[in-house]
């Protein structure tokens, strides 16, 4: 089963060149849809189509992954890591080697041409929902960071408050006004993919930074003897918590989406053979990350583990310039957050202005559309980061529907559909699993959440 070489490159290279302008071109246009400006780019790097697809995986989900470890305990948290990861790698290997076979060009294309019209629109739903979630988790985590939060009862200062004191400025909802107009709005302007390889490359470095830093301080510590070996197990003492195992894989399958943007990183790669190596390598990248900073921050954190890590930076880690090295970690995060934003909504525009503009022509040709349709979503981000109190609710939700729909579910479906008669019975039989583990699990999580609600209520009212 290969995804890379059933469509030459002669061929890709000639599509890339064509006007589209069927229902598929909508969702992800063509790079020389793009031709007013760009007549000099020659396709994307591997190098480069690698930092952009590692930056749409490593966004918030790492954060939440140490807490994940609370829950499954460290042997069956990291082998839901390494399980998620070659899941992720053939739910990625189904929409690549059906789009080939449709010609499609698109996560929608293919959408569309598996189930019409409204197998489209669904997917472009289900993008928006998606994306504008993590999004919003984004500037809630920079939210947390910089000007702290008390969401788990027991405040914990933010960067600027510890440097500053408390004032009007370093308040959360200026900050982020602040973070919104200065840096994300001027990196959400770029109209083509492969322009942001370079802050991708910066924003995996920054990455890197806090886990060299998060990993050196747990040595340190484990080595001093200050710190025990977490658990390694799950803690599963009755029916409830037995329950509660299952609301970490929303999580799991959230940190792993980056389906919306592998076609559009295809459409301009140089050479479009090598997507499939660019998908196995990002994945192995961002799992070594995963699995280390999965293991360090519970060991470094314990129990005492908040849904957002680095909420747990704000406290005397019992070694030298600790207060240094807490702000290292959070500032250095930050700003990889700050870097991943744009990557991640540059899909979610193109499937807004899809959804909202079938038949228009491209996005990238109208700047008063592709302008208007920017202002309108940083917006709504910018206004949900206000209103969502937990990263972990943002993660159960998000998780819970759209993303476990674009990861897994649409993936599978397509293979089950098997328009172009290639699916073996092999494919179906993953692809079968995929769905029953995906609507399993994510009901268990959502039964899980409403009953820790319902129950929580309860007690305040009594």
């Amino acid at each position: 089963m290969t995804i890379g070489d059933i469509t030459p490159k002669k061929e890709r290279k000639s599509r890339r060149s064509k006007h589209v302008v069927d229902e598929k071109a909508p969702l992800l246009p063509k790079q020389q849809d793009e031709s007013a400006g760009y007549d000099e780019f020659n396709g994307a790097s591997f190098t480069g189509a690698v930092f952009n697809l590692s930056t749409t995986i490593v966004g918030a989900g790492i954060m939440a992954l140490p807490a994940t470890m609370k829950v499954l305990g460290l042997i069956l948290g990291i082998a839901m890591i390494i399980f998620m990861a070659f899941l992720t790698d053939a739910s990625i290997e189904f929409l690549l080697r059906f789009s080939r076979a449709g010609k499609s060009t698109s996560y929608g294309g293919l959408m569309g041409d598996a189930f019409g019209k409204y197998g489209r629109i669904f997917l472009q739903i289900c993008v928006l929902v998606n994306n504008i979630g993590v999004l919003i988790v984004y500037m809630i985590i920079i939210g947390d960071v910089l000007s702290g939060t008390s969401s788990s009862g027991v405040h914990h200062a933010g960067v600027l408050e510890g440097w500053f004191g408390e004032h009007w400025w370093n308040g959360r909802t200026f900050v982020l006004l602040v973070t919104t107009l200065g840096i994300f709005s001027p990196l959400a302007c770029f109209k083509r993919i492969d322009s942001l390889r370079f802050t991708s490359a910066l924003s995996v470095a920054l990455a890197v930074v806090f886990l060299v830093i998060t990993v050196g301080i747990a040595i340190i510590k484990l080595i001093s003897g200050t710190i025990m070996m977490p658990r390694l197990l799950p803690d599963v003492t009755d029916l409830t918590s037995f329950w509660k195992l299952f609301t970490v894989v929303p999580v799991l399958v959230t940190a792993y989406i980056c389906h919306y943007n592998v076609h559009s990183i295809d459409n301009e790669l140089e050479d479009s053979t090598q997507i499939k190596p660019v998908v196995r390598t990002a994945l192995g990248l961002c799992s070594s990350v995963y699995i280390m900073i999965s293991f360090f921050g519970f060991l470094l954190f314990g129990d005492g583990t908040l849904d957002d890590v680095l909420a747990n930076f704000d406290t005397d880690l019992g070694i030298p310039y600790s207060s240094l090295l807490n702000d290292a970690v959070r500032v250095s995060y930050v700003a990889h957050l700050m870097l991943v934003f744009p990557i991640v909504f540059y899909p979610l525009r193109l499937n807004m202005d899809g959804l909202l503009f079938p038949s228009a022509r491209p996005l990238v040709l109208s700047n008063t559309r592709f302008a208007c349709i920017t202002v309108g979503l940083i917006t709504v981000i910018f206004l949900g980061a206000n209103f969502i109190p937990s990263i972990w609710d943002a993660f159960q939700f998000t998780g819970a529907t759209a993303a476990v729909c674009l990861g897994f579910i649409f993936p599978a479906a397509v293979t089950l559909r098997d328009h172009h008669l290639i699916a073996t019975k092999k494919d179906k039989i993953l692809a079968l699993f995929m769905i029953v583990l995906a609507v399993f699990s994510n009901a268990i999580a959502i039964y899980s959440d409403a009953y820790a609600l319902f129950k929580k209520n309860s007690g305040a009212r009594a």
